[in-house]
């Protein structure tokens, strides 16, 4: 498929994990993808690669000049980065909040931003925000989880609000996804089998992986999914559908009541 010919697309978060994914996915179906990372690497399907921090408003929006200067203009948005650390509320303090919420929220309000003025100039646009389950259920992260949840609020605001200029906003909520990000790195180190404990919560017996990201946020980015807007599409195996586990556990005590054929 060829669903981004001739359009431009800024990947935030895109030179690793999830976002590299999402990048080379959009760059494989004909877009001319720029990725800004605060950590950017080299190689990679980005056409251009720019160093800022989604954070920091300057940078943020010398950024995006440059990337307009170099294409013209931005057709797609996609808000991935995020900022991620403290695993409970014990452990995180207000600076460990700040930097969670900022990384994550406010820096896509900042992007986004910045971005809306060409969208809406010339009528059209889409923006896809990268979510989590974490920002519709407790599954710790707590400061990441806010911040998540208010992206959530975020995309309806803009739905409504922008979805009369021609842009449409939809979120992509993934769940456990197997990256080389540093919060899955430090948890690698401490318990090796992490992700094969995580497999059993989710019902299709696996974690997920970038590419499975990427295909969802090609979706909802994409022409066909033009009357879609103010979505979030849970890409998470059927984690939020139930839990299987618990199920397991019901139904054995069912089974030890003789309830159970």
């Amino acid at each position: 498929m060829r669903r981004f010919e001739d359009k431009v697309a800024l990947i935030t978060g895109g030179a690793r994990g999830i976002g590299r994914a999402i990048a080379g996915r959009l760059a494989g179906e004909g877009a001319r993808v720029a990725v800004l990372d605060k950590d950017p690497e080299e190689g990679g399907p980005a056409a251009l690669t720019v160093r800022a921090d989604v954070t920091d408003e300057a940078a943020v929006n010398d950024a995006v000049d440059r990337v307009i200067a170099q294409f013209g203009g931005i057709d797609v948005l996609v808000n991935n980065a995020a900022r991620t650390a403290k695993g409970n509320l014990e452990q995180t303090g207000p600076e460990d909040w700040e930097v969670e919420l900022r990384g994550t929220l406010t820096g896509a309000f900042l992007v986004t931003r910045r971005v809306l003025p060409g969208m809406v100039a010339r009528g059209v646009g889409a923006v896809v925000m990268v979510g989590s389950v974490n920002g519709l259920t407790a599954v710790g992260n707590p400061a990441y989880s806010a911040a998540k949840a208010g992206l959530l609020n975020y995309v309806k605001s803009m739905a409504v609000e922008y979805g009369p200029k021609g842009i449409r906003t939809n979120m992509v909520s993934p769940g456990t996804v197997r990256t080389d990000s540093p919060s899955w790195t430090r948890r690698l180190e401490v318990d090796p089998d992490v992700f094969t404990k995580l497999a059993r919560w989710y019902p299709l017996g696996r974690v997920g992986t970038p590419d499975d990201i990427a295909a969802a946020v090609a979706f909802l980015a994409a022409d066909e999914a033009g009357f879609v807007n103010g979505a979030n599409l849970v890409v998470d195996g059927g984690l939020t559908a139930g839990l299987p586990l618990m199920i397991e556990e019901l139904t054995l005590e069912t089974k030890e009541h003789g309830q159970v054929s």
